[in-house]
């Protein structure tokens, strides 16, 4: 049996209108960089020292400047991570042509604010423009990161449409809005059914004693 890959019609009910789509590719990168901009203005108001303990201990507002990325990769080439980003964001205005899907440009934009979220950070905040530091405030289970990473709302929203992202692949979903299905098919079509072969032989026999 072989197995076929087919996209569903272009009328299919899953696409909607191109400016629709990056319309809300636009308002959900914008939503996520303006909540990632108040959040972290408002956490650099906290006393490193002093965490704010919130949900019994599994959440803390916890005021961290992070020169690298998660687990303080690459802090002494901080220069890098603006290079990234806008080769990043690039990579997304290039996938964003065809843009039909709704799910997609949901998840476009999320992973496009949270890039974006964190560029400005590395453009703008200290020690120097293209060096900074990235503002981090959320630490789960512990109150210094050692649980886990401590992270921001631009890195929620990364995660959160990458994975979304990847959800959509696995599924077959496209971002022009079809989908691609697997579909079985068989040779049973050209061969004749079992309850067809002895009347086939008889009249074969039949034709062959008229003849």
């Amino acid at each position: 049996m072989d197995q076929e890959s087919e996209r569903e019609p272009e009328h299919s009910p899953r696409r909607i209108g191109r400016g629709t789509a990056l319309s809300i590719l636009v308002g959900m990168a914008g939503f996520a960089i303006v909540l990632d901009l108040v959040t972290k203005e408002w956490a650099t108001k906290l006393d490193p020292h002093e965490p704010i303990r919130l949900l019994g201990g599994a959440v803390y507002m916890s005021l961290t400047r992070n020169s690298g990325a998660a687990f303080s990769l690459l802090e002494d080439h901080t220069y890098i991570f603006p290079i990234i980003a806008v080769v990043v964001l690039g990579a997304l205005g290039f996938m964003a042509r065809r843009l039909r899907s709704l799910p997609w440009a949901i998840a476009l934009g999320m992973i496009f604010g949270g890039v974006f979220g964190n560029l400005v950070d590395r453009i703008f905040r200290a020690p120097a423009p293209f060096h900074g530091h990235v503002v981090d405030f959320i630490s789960v289970f512990d109150a210094h990161g050692r649980a886990f990473p401590i992270f921001n709302v631009a890195d929620m929203a990364l995660v959160g449409g990458v994975s979304l992202a990847i959800l959509l692949e696995l599924q077959g979903r496209q971002r022009d809005g079809s989908r691609i299905t697997s579909e079985k098919n068989t040779d049973t079509d050209d061969e004749p059914a079992p309850g067809d072969a002895p009347s086939a032989a008889v009249g074969s026999e039949r034709g062959s004693q008229a003849w």
